[in-house]
């Protein structure tokens, strides 16, 4: 394993902040920017503990077994169907 590989993990936990998930003896991160490059107002819309997804490596700590993982960079969207996203900023008056 090195960074940059792309591996396949299955979630552990969720925060609002990211989620847990656990590589073989290794356990990992995927904090809340590196899901999407778009705003994320829940990870729980995107991903459910058990499932298994596929992640870049962004830093190894070997000693502690721990991984930064990234998302969207092993799962990026092609920009022509970036555009097509409407992409609301602010807040919506009731």
């Amino acid at each position: 394993m090195k960074i940059n590989d792309i591996i396949v993990c299955e979630i552990t936990g969720s925060q609002p902040y990211g989620v847990f998930v656990a590589c073989g003896e290794y356990v990992g991160l995927i904090h809340i920017s590196e899901i999407s490059d778009q705003y994320v107002q829940s990870i729980d819309d995107i991903v459910k503990v058990g499932d298994r997804v596929e992640v870049s490596i962004l830093e190894i700590d070997e000693e502690q077994k721990r991984l930064k993982l990234s998302y969207k960079k092993a799962n990026p969207i092609h920009p022509r169907i970036q555009k097509m996203v409407k992409i609301t900023i602010g807040f919506q008056s009731l």
